[in-house]
């Protein structure tokens, strides 16, 4: 039985996570931004070449090929897509909810 490497099937997780971030707002016909369809080839350009995303090991766990960051910012594409409002639950720490 062949075992599969991590590191590759991080990677191969990562491009399918951002191809079908890209496909999911074609078939919305959601428009994404310049920045946002920027992002998805550059992001997909450096999984194919490198196998991560990031190089400083600080922005993500080890074993991954997104940053936190980078993941986070995939995941608001997606929700674009859906037609759903993102969260910002992440970055709400030290503020007082009134």
């Amino acid at each position: 039985m062949k075992r599969s490497d991590p590191k590759e099937k991080a990677k191969r997780a990562a491009l399918n996570a951002l191809r079908r971030a890209r496909r999911a707002a074609e078939n919305a016909k959601v428009a994404l931004s310049d920045w946002e369809g920027d992002f998805l080839g550059s992001v997909e350009g450096r999984v194919e070449k490198y196998g991560r995303a990031f190089g400083d090991p600080e922005k993500g766990p080890p074993g991954t090929s997104l940053s936190i960051l980078q993941s986070r910012k995939l995941k608001e594409i997606e929700a674009k897509a859906r037609g759903k409002k993102p969260s910002n639950s992440t970055f709400r720490r030290g503020r007082r909810a009134d």
